[in-house]
């Protein structure tokens, strides 16, 4: 079959792809965002690849696409699962129809996130299957594999990816490609209907698949115990830590070598590794999942990784600290001369954002506080701006501004991008309508999904029929073009609104000028 060169990522589309799906949904995010991008670029145009509102709503649509008996792909980062969380919980329950996969990218390290939490909890807490690919080979595979996995047992199946993995390359072998599946509704659409009757019976059928689950995790192809002639030492290996032990021992093992990739976790193969080893070493990136299960409540002392400080607690996993806790010495590559310095984030020369927020800074002055939100914006809380005092998840820029606002702090002024706006800024700015809390939202309409390079927006053309139809006063829906020679006029836009004591809103409007750029060189060709 065709060999390619994929990204984890792409290797996850191009598997979704072969293995017959009629969907792909998600929202934009690093380090998921190739997944869909990937699907736009090679489908057919019978299948549906289109950018959703948010993760919530990618979910619902793939699950309904699943209730109808087709295979649908669903991709997020993972604090997009957060905002997922109440379909992905429930879809447990109710189940699948058609193979629904569920991938998640994880960012330990925090490089392009605010957190770096382990989505293997969720798939625990959901009670549903997790696979973790330790190479892009396996990611591919895995889809396939997940899909059957979803329909054998009608349930949605997760595959978990981190950074490194999602954007490193390797050869991918594929197989051949699969046919969709026809449109076939549930045989039993009460499962569906999630009444408390209903739900108690799919409840108890998903904790009675439970067992299923392991002894699937204890003959998965992608769970395999290696021997090792040293017992002093064993070695478990989740996902990507199983690719860098192997770059460590690329011939013989010298310890047992118990390599997991599948969830739940097969408990007669860790139980033979820890019976038959002195010690026991877990290699995961992330949360001490693994680890934590195998030391127990009161802290198994033969168990070591990230909780005992074998290993880093915090920050990905990485080749060096693998081998750190194995006790091997390796020499890096290579190391940064004198004249490599930090060079951190900025927003792009020409950004209309620098324009608004020099603007806004002038019109508050020394008063007020700026709530801000999740986008390129956020950089300006770095000098030499410096105007944005909290960014905490998408859409808290307008709750938090309101809550402070009904502490009594004037002005309260909430700065959001577009697509954050349309994402889960809205229901917010219901909440400042409904109570006439004198709340200024400036949203930054640069027309497209900037940070994760330049997807569209679904706000574009509505933000204003969307806050007239939410009852904010169109007096008080202004619109500026953040710009330098229109500077003072901003400003004084931008004083009147924070000082009307009720709800106002400033579209500040003017093109990324990424997007800009492209669109230009694509019209010079």
């Amino acid at each position: 079959m065709e060999r390619m060169f994929l990204l984890g990522d792409e290797a996850v589309a191009q598997g979704a792809l072969d293995s017959g799906i009629s969907g792909a949904y998600a929202y934009p995010g690093t380090p998921s965002t190739e997944i869909l991008e990937y699907v736009q670029r090679i489908a057919p145009a019978s299948i549906h690849s289109r950018w959703s509102t948010n993760e919530k709503t990618a979910l619902e649509a793939a699950l309904g696409m699943s209730y109808a008996g087709k295979r649908a792909l669903v991709s997020m980062k993972h604090v997009g699962l957060n905002v997922a969380a109440d379909p992905f919980i429930n879809a447990a329950i109710s189940g699948a129809n058609g193979g629904l996969l569920v991938a998640v990218a994880d960012d330990p390290s925090m490089h392009s996130s605010q957190n770096e939490q382990d989505s293997r909890f969720y798939a625990d807490f959901a009670g549903v299957p997790c696979l973790e690919p330790s190479d892009p080979q396996e990611a591919y595979d895995m889809a396939g594999y997940g899909f059957e996995l979803s329909e054998r047992y009608r349930i949605p199946v997760l595959v978990r990816l981190v950074t490194r993995l999602a954007h490193s390359r390797a050869p991918v072998e594929r197989k051949k490609a699969r046919e969709e599946n026809g449109l076939r509704l549930p045989e039993d659409s009460r499962r569906f209907v999630l009444l408390p009757a209903n739900a108690r019976r799919n409840y108890s059928r998903l904790v009675e698949l439970q067992d299923a689950f392991t002894a699937a995790s204890e003959e998965s192809r992608f769970n395999r115990l290696f021997p090792g002639a040293d017992r002093t030492l064993g070695i478990i290996a989740a996902g990507l830590g199983y690719a860098y032990v192997r770059e460590l021992y690329p011939d013989e093992l010298p310890h047992p070598l118990l390599k997991l990739s599948q969830y739940p976790l097969p408990r007669e193969a860790v139980k033979k590794l820890m019976e038959s080893c002195d010690e026991v070493v877990v290699i995961e990136d992330g949360y001490p999942f693994i680890e934590s299960r195998l030391r127990g409540l009161f802290g198994d002392p033969r168990v070591h990784g990230r909780l005992d400080g074998r290993l880093p607690r915090i920050g990905e996993l990485t080749p060096e600290a693998v081998a750190a806790a194995l006790g091997i010495e390796i020499k890096p590559a290579f190391a940064p001369g004198d004249l490599v310095a930090p060079r951190p984030p900025a927003l792009c020369p020409g950004c209309p954002h620098a324009d608004t927020f020099r603007a806004l800074k002038e019109a508050l002055g020394d008063r007020g506080r700026v709530f801000s939100d999740i986008g390129c914006y956020t950089l300006a809380a770095l000098p030499p701006y410096e105007a944005v005092d909290t960014c905490i998840e998408m859409g808290a820029s307008i709750g938090m501004a309101k809550g402070a606002a009904d502490a009594g702090l004037h002005p309260a002024v909430a700065v959001i991008g577009d697509s954050t706006f349309t994402h889960s800024g809205i229901t917010g700015l219901l909440d400042c309508v409904q109570e006439g809390t004198p709340v200024t939202v400036v949203i930054l309409d640069n027309l497209t999904v900037a940070m994760t390079g330049g997807q569209p927006s679904q706000a574009t053309d509505q933000l204003e029929s969307i806050c007239r139809g939410l009852g904010v006063d169109p007096d008080h829906i202004r619109v500026i073009t953040p710009i330098g020679p229109r500077h003072e006029e901003n400003v004084q836009v931008l004083r009147e609104e924070i000082d009307h004591p009720g709800v106002s809103v400033v579209i500040a409007r003017r093109e990324c000028v990424q997007t800009a750029a492209r669109r230009a060189r694509r019209r010079a060709k």
